[in-house]
């Protein structure tokens, strides 16, 4: 079996082309991630991510997905239910905490059950960002609060009920979105908050969850800390801010190399990415000459990263037991989830 390279990579279709197979035989990605672009109906779905787990040779091979609920949702009906977003979570919440709480679980606990359906084994949930008034809504409505109490007890449930449905939770987007006033798939946002606004605000729910095995980096400059580069790819948020600072020891994956967040082409990123301490680059788009790039300049996972890596997939071995269709009936009564 070839050596895993430290990338997770996305697809063009809803099916392998010939030059992707080869393409991944080859390069032997750690990972996949799938989009809407990738869902068609349930076969197809089984069928590529067989597909690609072969190519590497690694059946256990993660394959990822966004599935949060709210606008951020790969599978839709009939595949899985419409869920609510993250916000809706919170204010259940600011009504009843234990109610709120339970809620979230369920509903990530559900989500296990609809991606295991399909052999998807991996979420990037909870979304610990925690908004400030007037900032971006590329996080909105997906965050559980405005203060970071709600975003710990939500985002804590969430990534439970992952876990108990053999699901591996993935935070994001460490250290923090919450203060962005740009969108980081078209531009780069500079925070100029000072650090121990950062630290009481927005670091808090990474800290509070730093025990959890993944984490996905933000495309954002954190003036306070690195004014010179987005927390992706500086050296100095990765090491002093997320390793020691919040205390974060998993496996740390960038967010897409295809926003427009990051400048220069794609071996550069990837290259940028690694030297700054990211376990794995991520590529999302398919795009192949993109994906060739990030490969050119990506080495394969090793020492302290291939242990991450190994420690990460511990966490999705064992599920609990809890019926299916009991939970979807208790989740009924705090949200309607019409497939």
């Amino acid at each position: 079996m070839t050596e895993s390279k430290s990338m997770i990579l996305g697809c063009a279709g809803k099916s392998l082309t010939r030059e992707e197979i080869n393409f991944y035989r080859n390069e032997c990605p750690w990972a996949f991630i799938l989009f809407a672009r990738n869902i068609g109906e349930t076969e197809q779905i089984r069928d590529l991510v067989a597909e690609m787990r072969d190519c590497i040779g690694r059946p256990d091979a993660l394959v990822f997905i966004d599935q949060e609920g709210g606008r951020v949702q790969r599978l839709r009906p009939p595949l899985a239910p419409n869920y609510p977003a993250g916000g809706a979570l919170g204010a259940l919440w600011r009504d009843d905490h234990d109610a709120g709480a339970r809620a979230a679980w369920l509903m990530a606990r559900l989500h296990a059950f609809d991606l295991l359906r399909y052999g998807i084994t991996a979420d990037c949930l909870p979304v610990l960002d925690v908004p400030i008034e007037g900032a971006s809504d590329v996080i909105g409505a997906r965050a559980y609060g405005k203060d970071p109490r709600p975003v710990i007890e939500l985002g804590r449930a969430a990534a439970e009920g992952l876990i108990s449905g053999g699901v591996l939770p993935v935070m994001k987007h460490i250290p923090g979105h919450g203060r962005a006033f740009a969108d980081t798939h078209f531009e780069l946002p500079v925070v100029n908050a000072s650090l121990s606004d950062l630290q009481r605000h927005d670091f808090a729910p990474f800290k509070e969850l730093s025990h959890l095995p993944m984490a996905m980096t933000a495309h954002v400059v954190y003036s306070a800390i690195d004014p010179n580069n987005p927390a992706t790819t500086s050296g100095k948020v990765i090491d002093e801010i997320i390793r020691r600072e919040i205390g974060f020891d998993g496996l740390l994956m960038s967010d897409d190399t295809s926003m427009k967040a990051l400048s220069g082409d794609f071996p550069t990123k990837a290259a940028s990415i690694l030297a700054a301490g990211c376990d794995l680059v991520l590529h999302c788009n398919g795009v192949f000459e993109e994906m060739a790039g990030i490969a050119s300049r990506t080495t394969g996972l090793e020492g302290t990263s291939l242990e991450r890596a190994k420690r990460a997939l511990t966490y999705i071995k064992d599920r609990d037991t809890v019926e299916e269709t009991e939970i979807r009936a208790e989740f009924a009564t705090y949200f309607d989830a019409v497939a």
